[in-house]
């Protein structure tokens, strides 16, 4: 592997791409490319070092090591047959393989990893006389296979187990949103750190969590003890370790407030806990209070919120996203609001006119990520000052 120029696959959920991008240009990337779900990019060892630990919107990361075209199950098994498997991972390392298949010829994800499984053996068996383990639950070596029609890319994931598992979270709520998810939604209501941050609905606090992350700079994988790539041949400790010590010490102060409201006593409980286990009790405020009965007590505030979705809490919909319309107007004046939800009839119940929507998927759930800007009076009113200046 070239490891000055190595090109580079990034994925993560649709709607972040453009989010994900911009953070990959700040850290340096090279031929920064948009694609679904994904972005492409290209730089040295030490760029994906510092991608896999420090990009907050990342999924995994892949690097590409083999591609080709294959029309039957013989030629695709041929090509693997022949590839030189030893220069990317060692006969006594265990490996595993995910799929994605879009594909007429090879309809079945299960068969071709099957295939392909069986063509990193044999080569082994047949160069070296030893079988290589498949292992699927801790592999070393984590190999992801992608047929698009006839093309097959191989790649080797970089990261291990999938990014949005930073270490922090030791316990969750009903309907807990995922880290990667939270950060994007975050970085989408342009939350940057200067200010004050509110989640009036908090559940297990992975937003607060990501918020504080954001505000002081932290690594997003700064509690994550193993990468896939320290177990790739040509991994460089004293590189990552440098990358690592350099990052932490760029973290900064924050002398904002950020805040978290519930009302459900085992939620909050699950939020200290993630809180603690993040080191960030003194940095994140968490309160027993009903949002519908909260007034505005911090300003500058940007608010962002994972209201109960119907499909996994119950709720009275209609009545509760009214209530947090009429909460929006009568207590928080002057307040940048922002809620992800997937009931898109109920959310016409706040009342208010949402000044922008993007459409995410909260795992397999399409919802929309919708901001209110709440204004002392209306916003005729403000317009007709504007203009009397």
């Amino acid at each position: 592997m070239d490891t000055e120029n190595i090109k580079i696959q990034i994925k993560t959920f649709f709607g972040l791409e453009p989010i994900l991008a911009e953070e990959i240009k700040k850290l340096g990337g090279k031929n920064v490319e948009i694609k679904n779900r994904a972005v492409n990019c290209e730089g040295d060892l030490g760029f994906l070092y510092k991608i896999n630990y420090s990009a907050r919107t990342a999924l995994k990361i892949l690097v590409p090591i083999h591609e080709f075209k294959a029309f039957n199950q013989h030629q695709f098994y041929d090509r693997l047959f022949k590839f030189e498997w030893e220069n990317f991972m060692d006969v006594d390392q265990s490996f595993s393989i995910d799929a994605t298949v879009n594909s007429e010829t090879f309809k079945h994800s299960q068969f071709v990893t099957l295939k392909m499984k069986d063509a990193i053996v044999d080569y082994f068996q047949d160069k070296f006389k030893r079988r290589p383990n498949v292992e699927t639950r801790d592999p070393d070596i984590k190999f992801h296979l992608h047929i698009d029609r006839e093309l097959v890319m191989i790649s080797m994931d970089s990261s291990g187990d999938p990014l949005f598992k930073r270490g922090y979270r030791k316990e969750q709520g009903e309907a807990p949103i995922n880290e990667v998810l939270a950060s994007g939604m975050l970085q989408l209501a342009g939350w940057d750190g200067k200010g004050n941050f509110l989640d009036p609905m908090c559940g297990s606090g992975t937003l607060l969590i990501e918020a504080a992350m954001i505000a002081m700079d932290l690594p997003a994988q700064i509690f994550r003890k193993r990468f896939g790539f320290q177990n790739w041949n040509n991994y460089d400790a004293e590189l990552f370790s440098k990358i690592k010590e350099f990052r932490v010490n760029r973290v900064r102060p924050f002398d904002g407030k950020i805040v978290g409201y519930d009302i459900d006593s085992r939620m909050l409980n699950a939020a200290r806990i993630n809180v603690e286990a993040a080191e960030m009790e003194d940095v994140i405020e968490i309160k027993k209070q009903n949002f519908f009965e909260s007034k505005k007590e911090l300003f500058p505030l940007l608010m962002v919120f994972n209201p109960p979705y119907d499909e996994r809490i119950s709720i009275n919909d209609d009545d509760f996203y009214k209530k947090i319309g009429d909460t929006f107007k009568t207590h928080y004046p002057n307040t940048l609001a922002w809620l992800i939800s997937s009931d898109l009839e109920a959310v016409k119940k706040i009342g208010l006119r949402p000044s922008r929507k993007i459409k995410l998927f909260n795992g397999k759930l399409e919802t929309r990520f919708l901001q209110y800007e709440m204004y002392e009076g209306t916003k005729k009113v403000h317009k007709l000052e504007d203009n009397k200046q």
